[in-house]
């Protein structure tokens, strides 16, 4: 009698365990699904130009301005290119980030510093930290290709009247400065719309906000403000698109390391 009740509670747990198994298992491909589908909102936009304006905003409330260019290259089969220059203040007029995203490995960035007039490629361990006194960090300014972390759906959620998707995505890459992200998503249109960042102490550090959507060839969607606030440091950087171009004729010439000193 007590053989057969000790098999009957066995097989509860080995039935709970296949089932809590499954809900796992159908967790991260709903999760995958959702970040697949949010991603065609930007993709397919060939290239870009925009004018940026970086307002950095310290604990006190004091706002420092910086403007900068950004110039994208969607790259087939694999992550796309970027290139960051800043325009002012004189400070930091000419630094310049050239990145090269990728689905699988790591991704390759490289900073053009006009004092020191060298190219210095950075290492995947040193993409964490503020990025020129901002809240965004090398990491942050790259692009998050899905391929570079699982997904988990985690569960509907509202607030300001819409519906999202919550899902949890953790970095594959053992150098990112995250353990983890949370990330709401609209239901309506597969918008980002905040990002949680968490520490390597599974810390909550950072909030990432994109605001005022607007869509682009009648299919590609980008964020005309995103904010950044950092909840330990208590400052807040806050990028604002201007004179967004597509299509602008960019080629794989104009994201090389040479490129850097002379992009203007």
């Amino acid at each position: 009698m007590k053989t057969t009740r000790l098999l009957i509670v066995l097989g509860h747990i080995l039935a709970l365990g296949v089932a809590n198994a499954a809900s796992s298992t159908n967790d991260l491909d709903r999760g995958l699904e959702i970040a697949t589908a949010s991603d065609r909102n930007f993709s397919g936009y060939g290239d870009s130009k925009t004018t940026l304006k970086m307002l950095l905003k310290d604990r006190k409330g004091f706002v420092t301005e910086r403007v900068m260019e950004m110039r994208l290259l969607e790259v087939a089969n694999d992550g796309d290119k970027s290139l960051i220059v800043f325009d002012s203040p004189r400070d930091v007029r000419g630094v310049a980030v050239l990145s090269y995203a990728h689905k699988v490995g790591s991704d390759e960035q490289w900073l053009y510093l006009p004092a020191l007039k060298r190219v210095k490629r950075v290492a995947s361990k040193n993409r964490t930290g503020p990025f020129l006194g901002s809240e965004f960090s090398l990491e942050d300014l790259s692009f998050q290709e899905i391929e570079k972390y699982s997904h988990r759906y985690i569960k509907d959620d509202s607030f300001d009247g819409d519906e999202f998707f919550l899902i949890e995505r953790v970095p594959l890459d053992p150098y990112s400065g995250y353990t983890k992200q949370l990330v709401w998503i609209e239901k309506e249109n597969f918008l980002i719309r905040q990002i949680h960042h968490y520490d390597k102490k599974s810390f909550h550090l950072k909030t990432q906000y994109f605001k005022n959507y607007k869509k682009y060839l009648e299919r590609i969607w980008r964020p005309t403000e995103i904010e950044m606030i950092n909840h330990q440091t208590k400052k807040t950087t806050t990028l604002l698109f201007e004179q967004l171009t597509f299509n602008t004729g960019l080629t794989n010439k104009d994201f090389t390391q040479n490129s850097l000193k002379r992009a203007k």
